[in-house]
């Protein structure tokens, strides 16, 4: 708190399923209303590891070739953008070694498109105004565009919308009560939830960004859930309760990945290897998203944690201060590593 951030919360989770749950700062700036324990946040790019099981899922069903290009599940989407390789294979998009620039960079600057419903297909066009990063399968590089992708694969295949699948495939069987994925211009969340703040379009502030649009992110990013929650659905995965074994180890298969924020960190299909301070490692996936940023993972032994705080250091810290910024980031994943290690 000490920091900056609006809120805080986090829960740690035993491997018997007993949670420990946290909360600190103010739930909404305009009521003052204290932050409570468990409560709704958007995850943000959390989101990648529940689309990469429905895709894991759909490979470990025959449905989808992991190591097949994209050109045959979605032809007409290969043929409409020159620009999309069809030689990209599902491994390459799980694993954002794809190539394909990250959309996400031509929406900053506008803070309309977060509030605005837009179609997949827009965001891929987009995505594809920029140069292509590298050839496929050349370079480890994060961009949220793979996991449009992939979510278009996943309707492509089953003739349903990734939220039906997600929620089909991991969220009633897991009995997630609060977990859900809105469809484009499902705005509102539930109470009780966590507002969300990011920087005012006149640097005059805080701005409240709880209701921006979820087709902005969609299979990238979507996801709203409790910190419990998550815990559970990750406690599973890596269990290894929503895919086969066969599967799970493909999911953990891992290439070096950017190291910035966490020393060590590489990259698996849909899920990121945490090495911890004290020993040991700890697999998850964090997510940012304006107004919110959490940072989760669980052990081998079962524990499992998740912290979020309502905030994105570029909100209250002077973006071009980059070691300040790089700072903050890191307070979270350090106090992650802390529930982890302890």
């Amino acid at each position: 708190m000490k920091a900056g951030f609006p809120a805080a919360l986090g829960t740690r989770t035993s491997p018997t399923g007993e949670h420990e749950s946290r909360a600190a700062g103010t739930a909404d700036l305009s009521t003052a209303r204290p932050a409570g324990p468990d409560q709704l946040v958007r995850m943000g790019s959390a989101t990648k590891m529940f689309t990469a099981t429905v895709v894991m899922q759909l490979v470990d069903e025959g449905s989808v070739d992991l190591d097949g290009t994209i050109d045959a599940p979605l032809p007409q989407l290969v043929s409409q953008h020159r620009d999309l390789s069809p030689s990209i294979t599902v491994r390459q998009l799980l694993q954002h070694t794809s190539g394909l620039p990250d959309y996400v960079q031509s929406l900053l600057g506008d803070d309309a498109a977060f509030f605005r419903r837009t179609p997949p297909q827009d965001l891929l066009a987009l995505a594809l105004t920029s140069p292509v990063a590298s050839a496929p399968g050349a370079q480890w590089a994060y961009s949220n565009t793979n996991y449009l992708v992939l979510g278009m694969l996943v309707e492509a295949v089953t003739g349903n919308s990734l939220e039906r699948e997600v929620t089909r495939r991991i969220i009633r069987p897991l009995e997630l009560k609060q977990t859900f994925m809105p469809g484009g211009g499902e705005r509102v969340i539930p109470q009780p939830h966590l507002r969300g703040y990011h920087i005012d379009a006149g640097h005059e502030g805080l701005k409240d960004w709880t209701e921006t649009d979820p087709s902005s992110s969609w299979g990238s990013g979507q996801i709203v859930s409790t910190p419990a929650e998550l815990n559970i659905f990750m406690q599973a995965l890596i269990a290894g309760e929503l895919t086969s074994t066969a599967a799970l180890e493909q999911m953990t298969t891992t290439v070096p990945a950017d190291e910035t924020f966490w020393a060590g960190t590489r990259y698996g299909l849909g899920l990121q290897f945490y090495p911890l301070s004290s020993g040991g490692a700890a697999w998850g996936h964090g997510g940012d998203f304006p107004g919110y940023q959490t940072r989760n993972a669980v052990r081998d032994d079962g524990t499992a944690v998740t912290i979020s705080v309502t905030a994105l250091p570029p909100a209250f810290i002077d973006p071009t201060d980059v070691p300040a910024l790089i700072a903050t980031y890191q307070q979270v994943t350090a106090a992650l590593d802390a529930a982890l290690s302890s």
